[in-house]
């Protein structure tokens, strides 16, 4: 994926990850009852911000991580048709592992 953004700072551009449109028993979910996503994978890293004394902080999460973020956090932005996410690295609660 050939995003066109580069995050400034400590802040990291999501593509969320939609949920199953049915439960575990079969039945399907209308739009209106999904739940927000809190899932998605890394596209794109800012450098890490800057501490007082001017040394930068590196990221935590790199380009490819999946993660979950708070619920409400980071703005929403569409780019080239595409829903994403600009999140503060501390906006993000975990890392998915294998």
């Amino acid at each position: 994926m050939g995003i066109k953004l580069q995050p400034l700072a400590d802040r990291v551009v999501v593509k969320p990850i939609e949920r199953e449109e049915r439960t575990k028993s079969g039945i399907y979910l209308p739009d209106t009852a999904k739940e927000k996503p809190q899932e998605g994978e890394v596209v794109a890293v800012g450098p890490g911000r800057t501490s007082e004394d001017g040394k930068r902080i590196a990221m935590d999460v790199k380009v490819g991580d999946r993660v979950i973020y708070a619920r409400y956090g980071g703005t929403e932005i569409k780019v080239d048709d595409q829903e994403l996410i600009i999140l503060r690295e501390s906006d993000i609660l975990a890392r998915k592992t294998a």
